[in-house]
């Protein structure tokens, strides 16, 4: 299995059990795919560099995980049809 970091942005006008909710739905599905989520790091309520849809903060989550090459199309798929995901970066750790 390859590792990858999953780096996402949740909106940040939603209460914070929907903000677990939404964590917890992709640590499920990468569960469910196969895979195994190894860490989840809740960065917390960050300033954007530039303003993202007349929004400036947002509530960032780092996730490590390790799954076969075909899970991360998967989760990209699913988190962009998720109102609640701002932006999502999936990328292969070395």
């Amino acid at each position: 299995m390859t590792k990858y970091q999953l780096l996402f942005i949740i909106e940040n006008g939603i209460d914070d059990e929907a903000k677990e909710a939404v964590v917890t739905k992709f640590t499920d599905l990468i569960a469910s795919l196969g895979g195994t989520v190894t860490t989840v790091d809740k960065w917390g309520t960050r300033k954007y560099a530039y303003p993202i849809n007349y929004k400036t903060e947002g509530y960032y989550v780092r996730m490590l995980f390790e799954a076969e090459p075909t899970v991360p199309q998967e989760v990209d798929r699913q988190m962009r049809i998720n109102e609640n995901i701002v932006r999502q970066l999936i990328t292969k750790q070395a």
